[in-house]
């Protein structure tokens, strides 16, 4: 996620660059024609056109916000869960008996997140797992298909095994249960965000009429701004073309861009504060790299 407030030029232009050329190219060829073969341009309704088409864009760009910003709610709620998780662990496990259990729900869940993000992300989580998490604990996680969720399973084993030995209770075990629930129902709701793309008619269609769109507006401009056709209509259309793309930025908030939702950051922020919780050591918070951007 970009976080520095100067606004980044060199990326806006990066994203549309190319349908940019192509467009002052057909602005250019446009003016050329007009000046060799004198045509008279039709009278191009451009302003409603132009109206409607900022209407369907803004709409679009609105959708995929609304998409991001849940995401970034889920998270928000995967953070509390853990901390919740981690101090009713720390609150409720005895010591010195239950020490190494307390230790094992804290790592499970810092793995957990991390084991999620690489999954939203499309990475291999295996890795990540196995940094916070002995091979033989892992195992049975990394063997199946979704290691996140399976991770989950294992953390309840676990309580379920802290009820057994007599080291919490039963309305413990479902308070640290009701936690649970709460992290799978975040994890659904992150899923069913990355696994469901808006609709296609949101997809192709302002694509499609955006293209028009800039297609048509020189021909209607070439009239009334003759040699200045191709500066007027190509910083015209770099504002429909830049509408588009925040919506294509905006629409997959896990998609590992520098648009999208700073993961490893938030994971990052559940492993410090999950570390403290239990008296150990803690890494350092993410910060920006030298672009502005936090990941």
């Amino acid at each position: 996620m970009i976080v520095t407030a100067t606004p980044r030029i060199k990326q806006i232009l990066r994203e549309i660059w190319k349908p940019l050329v192509v467009l002052g190219l057909w602005d250019v060829i446009v003016t050329v024609t007009y000046y060799v073969t004198p045509f008279h341009a039709p009278d191009l309704p451009l302003t409603i056109f132009g109206s409607v088409l900022a209407l369907f864009l803004g709409f679009r760009s609105n959708s995929a916000y609304q998409r991001w910003w849940e995401g970034r709610g889920l998270w928000g709620l995967m953070i509390n869960a853990s901390r919740n998780l981690a101090r009713q662990a720390r609150n409720f496990l005895p010591d010195p008996e239950a020490r190494d259990m307390k230790r094992t729900i804290v790592l499970r869940q810092i793995a957990y997140v991390n084991a999620l993000r690489c999954q939203l992300r499309r990475q291999s989580p295996d890795a990540e797992v196995l940094r916070f998490l002995s091979k033989g604990e892992a195992d049975y996680s990394l063997r199946r298909a979704n290691v996140a969720n399976g991770i989950v399973d294992g953390t309840g084993r676990r309580i379920d095994i802290a009820r057994r030995e007599g080291w919490i209770d039963t309305i413990q075990q479902t308070q640290m249960e009701a936690i649970l629930v709460d992290i799978a129902n975040a994890q659904g709701g992150m899923e069913r965000l990355k696994n469901t793309p808006l609709p296609n008619q949101y997809r192709f269609f302002p694509t499609l009429f955006t293209h028009l769109f800039c297609i048509l507006l020189p021909i209607a401009l070439v009239e009334t701004l003759e040699v200045a056709t191709p500066l007027g209509s190509t910083l015209a259309g770099m504002m429909f073309l830049a509408v588009l793309a925040i919506g294509d930025d905006l629409v997959d908030p896990f998609a590992n861009t520098v648009h999208d939702l700073p993961l490893t950051a938030m994971c990052r922020t559940i492993e410090i504060d999950l570390l403290q919780a239990i008296g150990e050591e803690a890494p350092e918070p993410m910060k920006p790299d030298a672009h502005g951007v936090l990941w």
